[in-house]
This record gives structure tokens, C-alpha cells and sequence, in this order.
């Protein structure tokens, strides 16, 4: 499992960015949401994408972000990647892309089988896909909830076009099944790696990409 790459995501802190980047994490995620307790103002975000080494990429979270808000996110702070979290159409993520010139990785929530079929077609115009668990109905977060979806639903199936991350209740405890079952080269944690919500955990950080490692 040498070759699976890490996403801390929900960073607040200049601690917590340091720690996700001295364990080997590959991506760093800021959270531009203000329902979520790992909400970041602009300001805040800018400063903490300084601190990220060159190697590990920053990513954006949004959530059906209009062109003002991702305006303002990508003149004030570094990036390399959004991340579609919300319920943008395959359209609205061409026309970020275009806007942007960043890539785009557009994030689908899998309860059953048969959501996988947004898989494909996000496929054809995402960079990357994060496939999480679909939240709750009754959650104002569309990702972080620490939920996990049967991971079953992804083992033996032939692979997407584009590079894809695995999301939604992964802990420093099943990281390591998780990508056993599903083949995945990449994992992505928030909540997970938290000692409340929003607060993020230095040991845990370092535990989980360890697991995953």
C-alpha cells in the first residue's frame, strides 16, 4: 500500500497543516463552507496555504459555489485543485474548469449501487472523483460526517477513467481494510483524524497516514 496517497482535509490550524505534510500527506483540503465547523475565511486560508511544502497540493472545498465566491478563494489563496462538494451538474464542473484553469475534483455520494452511475458520468469532465458516503437527508454537511457507505459496492468493479479518491468514515482503524477492499490509491479524512469537530489531531494525523501507508 506504498503508493496510496493521503488528503487531510478540514484543516484550521498552522499546526495540524504542518503535521498532515511532515507524514507524508500528498494533499492538504481548506474548507470554504461556512455551515461546516472547518469553515475558513479567506484571509485565514492564505495564510495557512504559505505554510504547505511544495509537493503536497492544496485543495479548495465548495459547495455549489457561484463564480463571485470561487473568484475571490482563487485571488487570495495558492491553489492546485477545487473540490466540487455540493450538487454542481457535470456542466457546472466543465464550466469551473474553463473559469479556472484549476482542476476540479468533483465529489459523489455513494449510498446503493445504483448512485455509482454518477461515476461515470462525472468522469468525463472531473480530474479527479472523491467518492464519499451520501450523507444523511437530514445533515446540512455533504461531506465530513464521519459516515462510511458499504464499501463492498466498489471491490472487483473495473476502475474509472480519471484518478479517484475514497472518502467517508475512514479512521486510523480501517484505512487500512477500507483500501484492502475497494483497491483504492487514494484516501481522503477529516473528521476522522479529529478529537472534536473541527479540531483536528497531530497524533491521528500521523496514525492514519501511517494505516494507509
Amino acid at each position: 500500500m506504498t503508493n496510496v496517497a493521503v488528503k487531510i482535509c478540514g484543516l484550521t490550524a498552522p499546526d495540524h497543516v504542518r503535521a498532515a505534510a511532515d507524514a507524508g500527506a500528498r494533499y492538504v483540503g481548506f474548507v470554504f463552507f461556512q455551515k461546516s465547523p472547518r469553515h475558513l475565511e479567506i484571509d485565514a486560508a492564505a495564510s495557512l496555504a504559505q505554510l504547505v511544502p511544495a509537493g503536497v497540493a492544496k485543495v479548495a472545498l465548495t459547495v455549489n459555489a457561484t463564480d463571485a465566491e470561487l473568484d475571490r478563494v482563487v485571488a487570495s489563496v495558492p491553489l492546485d485543485m477545487l473540490q466540487l462538494h455540493g450538487k454542481e451538474t457535470p456542466q457546472r464542473v466543465s464550466e469551473v474548469r474553463d473559469r479556472f484553469g484549476l482542476p476540479v475534483m468533483k465529489a459523489i455520494g455513494i449510498a446503493e449501487a445504483e448512485d455509482l452511475s454518477a461515476i461515470d458520468l462525472y468522469s468525463e469532465v472531473a480530474d479527479q472523483l472523491l467518492i464519499d458516503a451520501k450523507p444523511p437527508r437530514t445533515s446540512e454537511l455533504p461531506g465530513g460526517n464521519g459516515l462510511a457507505f458499504d464499501w463492498r459496492l466498489l471491490a472487483g468493479r473495473k476502475y474509472w477513467q480519471k484518478p479517484w479518491m475514497l472518502a467517508g468514515g475512514l479512521t486510523p482503524d480501517n484505512v487500512a481494510e477500507a483500501i484492502r477492499m475497494t483497491g483504492a490509491k487514494q484516501v481522503d479524512v477529516s473528521s476522522g483524524v479529529e478529537s472534536a469537530p473541527g479540531l483536528k489531531d497531530t497524533i491521528k494525523i500521523s496514525e492514519f497516514v501511517s494505516a494507509a501507508h
